[in-house]
């Protein structure tokens, strides 16, 4: 039973300060956690490569340093910061993207060629800054139109929109890399959802990409072999299925609480690729399954505080912004936990906030950086409940900065 005078649950969440604690609180618990777990699960990877154990942490690491500083400068940076830099973002990740496909400059990893090579071990990859990309100039975009009531044609609503996101997408699929192209359809999807995009555009749109991954997977002989391992409890004929079925092994071995951190026997040259792709993995084997739960839960607030944001603002260009970078993290995690659960093809897809990847970590660390930034906007004050009498000018407590009509809070 709640004490009188105590706020609920539904009151805080209600509050204007309570999007971007969460964000604030879920961003840096999925961080801090995530560079423990890529330290526990690439450490036998590291040796094994012949480096020190706390090689890919440390790599790791220098990421997260560089995406905290870039999250609170585009925390800090007002709204209408963000779209000055539009174009310049869309650019920088359009010439990125084809300079991938230049020789000596681009660099395959597992089959795809979707990396630049900054020297040393360092690499960029261009395509998680294409979703960024994706995200201001889609919000903005349809933002300006909206101003000029365009968006009563569906002419309007498509163009350029839709060309501007295929040639995205043609870049990324030239590399190989599907699992982020899938990720770019579904915040193209959201953005035209939330502009009110008629259902029968959805029903062509839907159809033409099934077919697109139809023949991307016939035509591939490697995706068809991951599609084939979705479901799979044995590595099958030449150990096809051998990562799909050993993520769910680390699950299994995990129990309720883990095997304890460090303690991970799949890492031990069992599971490919453990600091990356099955990083939640190895996560369930030492933490168990109340760590997993906890990773997820932290998921679910990140999204819930997200599409808080979208839903509180009369600003156009602030809700479809909201909306495209939830969709964006939503997507990815679902891709990256579905392939390490066995549910999903594996996509080699990095949890975001969470795996190792630098591009990844940095290009998510700024996407949390532009829903804080968002959510400054719309006020970030958390103030405490009533108690006793009210004293100050104008019948105020002390530290309430909002006007009141009839006991209750209304916006300045």
């Amino acid at each position: 039973m709640r004490r009188a005078g105590r706020p609920g649950v539904r009151e805080l969440w209600r509050r204007p300060g309570t999007p971007y604690l969460v964000l604030v609180g879920s961003c840096t618990l999925l961080t801090v956690f995530g560079l423990m777990m890529v330290f526990s699960a690439s450490q036998v990877q590291a040796l094994s490569h012949g480096h020190g154990s706390a090689f890919y942490f440390r790599k790791q690491l220098l990421a997260a340093a560089a995406g905290a500083v870039l999250l609170v400068a585009a925390m800090r940076a007002p709204v209408r910061l963000h779209r000055k830099a539009v174009y310049p973002v869309l650019g920088t990740a359009v010439v990125l993207l084809c300079l991938v496909q230049v020789p000596g400059l681009g660099q395959t990893v597992n089959g795809s060629t979707n990396w630049l090579s900054l020297g040393g071990s360092f690499q960029l990859q261009p395509s998680e800054f294409a979703k960024v990309a994706l995200v201001l100039w889609g919000a903005d975009l349809i933002a300006r139109k909206e101003s000029h009531r365009l968006l009563t044609s569906v002419r309007h609503l498509l163009l350029p929109l839709v060309p501007g996101a295929l040639l995205l997408l043609g870049l990324v699929l030239i590399g190989g890399d599907m699992g982020t192209a899938l990720i770019l359809c579904c915040v193209l999807f959201s953005l035209l959802w939330t502009a009110g995009t008629p259902a029968r555009v959805f029903g062509w749109a839907l159809a033409a990409a099934a077919l697109a991954c139809v023949a991307l997977v016939a035509t591939t002989a490697y995706r068809a072999a991951r599609l084939s391992c979705v479901g799979a409890v044995d590595p099958g004929p030449d150990d096809q299925c051998w990562q799909a079925v050993h993520g769910l092994y680390a699950f299994a071995d995990g129990g309720l609480f883990g095997r304890g951190l460090g303690a991970s026997m799949e890492k031990w040259g069992q599971l490919p690729e453990p600091h990356t792709d099955f990083v939640l993995a190895i996560t369930g084997e030492e933490t168990g399954l109340v760590g997993t739960l906890t990773v997820l839960a932290l998921y679910a607030l990140l999204l819930a505080a997200g599409l808080a944001v979208a839903a509180r603002t009369g600003d156009t260009f602030v809700r479809l912004t909201a909306v495209g970078v939830t969709t964006w993290i939503a997507a990815q995690s679902t891709i990256n936990i579905g392939g390490a659960l066995g549910l999903l093809p594996i996509s080699g897809v990095p949890l975001p906030l969470f795996s190792y990847g630098g591009s990844a970590l940095i290009a998510a660390l700024f996407g949390a950086g532009l829903l804080l930034s968002l959510a400054r906007s719309q006020g970030t004050t958390v103030t405490a409940p009533r108690r006793g009498k009210r004293t100050g000018r104008g019948g105020k407590s002390p530290g309430d900065g909002g006007r009141r009509t009839g006991g209750k809070r209304t916006a300045r």
